[in-house]
């Protein structure tokens, strides 16, 4: 009797991850993922016969997911790049890369709060929360909330 509850259970949590993973298949562009890998070859064409435009050393960095083409996705990188990455590379961990200007990351999500941090450019954070217009940001464990327009890896105005 106790085997056939822990079948059960472990059968529930596998139909569970099951349907998560096809979930994220279902996916609509456009949507932020990030890099999973430690390295990703961005492709001309969505397969591997097709050249590497691109290799990708920077896991966490934020990407723009623009079309869908059976197990390959049309990305865009934070230079505006454009090329293709095969979704096993991909995470849909919520990343932020700073722009072209340094960055504070503040106490609380208000323009007159204390500033905590500053982040420089090219730097990569998570994202935890956005409420449209500020967002939780952390970078290796030092957090502030940054406002929302200041990212790229997030849309304006987006909730999370």
């Amino acid at each position: 009797m106790r085997f056939a509850r822990r079948s059960i259970a472990v059968a529930s949590m596998l139909v569970v991850l099951a349907t998560g993973s096809a979930e994220a298949q279902r996916r609509k562009p456009p949507y932020y993922a990030s890099i999973a890998a430690g390295e990703a070859r961005m492709r001309s064409g969505p397969g591997k016969n097709y050249p590497t435009q691109w290799v990708y050393r920077r896991a966490d960095l934020p990407i723009k997911v623009v079309d869908i083409y059976q197990d390959w996705r049309r990305v865009e990188d934070p230079d505006g790049t454009r090329g293709w990455l095969q979704v096993g590379l991909l995470s849909d961990r919520r990343t932020a890369f700073v722009g072209r200007e340094v960055i504070e990351l503040r106490a609380s999500p208000q323009s007159g709060a204390a500033v905590v941090w500053r982040a420089a450019p090219g730097v990569v954070g998570r994202l935890s929360r956005c409420n449209g217009a500020w967002c939780f940001f952390d970078v290796r464990g030092r957090g502030g909330y940054v406002e929302q327009a200041r990212l790229w890896g997030v849309d304006p105005g987006e909730a999370m």
